[in-house]
């Protein structure tokens, strides 16, 4: 895959001349009229790429005790607005929260949730907000999450049972190995109504799938790197853990329409019971699709 660092230098090296030209430019041409935050000076087709570093988090701390707690950034084509205080973070989720409400379109996200039919990634607008009222509702809501007690304790104690059990053998044991093991068991009961013993390919998936989404390609800030793409896996890695996980919860949504559990009938309703039932009882307006199933309970199993 090709990361950001692999062509910053061929970058920087070929943008010198471009950006003392864009400085002319700049000095010979007429003052905006836009009102805009203080931004730290910029290379041409990489905009402050550069002034990331290897650590984000600490240079963008470093750039906004010189700037000030709101500043403009140009990650290529893409303006970020950086706000590093509370009182600029109040004013961005809370006050103009509605100007603000719309996720980034990017491309691996889209290509992994279905074209972003989840709640994370979908955007804000009427198919967003009855989407999440489907998950407040009918998903997270206090009575719901309370009718899962049973589960976190019974898989709690399976956990101490086993703690219990390698301790009496005189075995080490490893916490992270076993608390993992039963937030996944929970995750999957809760969600998908019964255990999956993933095995280590499907394992080695999900990790794939969560590195996809770190992935920060050049090509998704500076267009005419596109054809980078051909090169750089990306591509070919999306297509494979897509299928894989496609292929996973289809057979979990056809597994569910077969045994059309209910609660009435004495059984748990997972989270595919929940929005199946939903899909079939709205169907004429209802904006949960077979796809939009799969992206939210994605979401979920993402948690194990």
């Amino acid at each position: 895959m090709v990361s950001i660092s692999h062509l910053l230098v061929v970058l920087i090296s070929t943008s010198l001349f471009l950006f003392f030209l864009h400085k002319w430019r700049r000095s010979h041409s007429p003052p905006s009229r836009k009102r805009l935050p203080p931004s730290p000076p910029k290379l041409p087709l990489i905009g402050n790429l550069h002034q990331l570093g290897s650590s984000p988090h600490r240079s963008l701390q470093s750039l906004s005790r010189r700037y000030g707690p709101l500043m403009l950034l140009h990650f290529g084509k893409v303006p970020a607005l950086i706000a590093s205080s509370t009182e600029a973070a109040c004013e961005i989720m809370k006050n103009q929260d509605l100007i603000f409400a719309n996720r980034p379109q990017l491309s691996i996200p889209g290509r992994l949730f279905y074209n972003n039919r989840d709640v994370a990634f979908a955007q804000y607008g009427e198919y967003w907000r009855q989407i999440r009222s489907v998950c407040v509702l009918h998903l997270l809501s206090n009575k719901r999450v309370q009718s899962y007690r049973r589960v976190r304790e019974e898989e709690t104690s399976l956990m101490v049972e086993k703690i219990r059990k390698l301790g009496a053998s005189s075995k080490a044991v490893n916490l992270t190995d076993v608390l993992t093991s039963m937030t996944n068991d929970v995750i999957c009961r809760v969600a998908l109504g019964k255990k999956f013993g993933l095995g280590s390919a499907f394992k080695e998936t999900f990790a794939e799938f969560g590195v996809l989404l770190g992935v920060v390609p050049l090509w998704e800030y500076i267009p005419w790197l596109s054809w980078t793409r051909k090169f750089d896996g990306v591509d070919e890695s999306i297509a494979r853990v897509a299928k894989a996980f496609d292929e996973f919860l289809e057979a979990v949504i056809k597994e569910h329409r077969v045994r059309e559990r209910r609660e009435g009938d004495g059984g748990d309703l997972d989270f595919v019971d929940i929005l199946l039932d939903f899909q079939r009882d709205n169907a004429s307006r209802s904006p949960v699709e077979d796809d939009t199933i799969k992206a939210i309970v994605l979401v979920k199993i993402l948690l194990l």
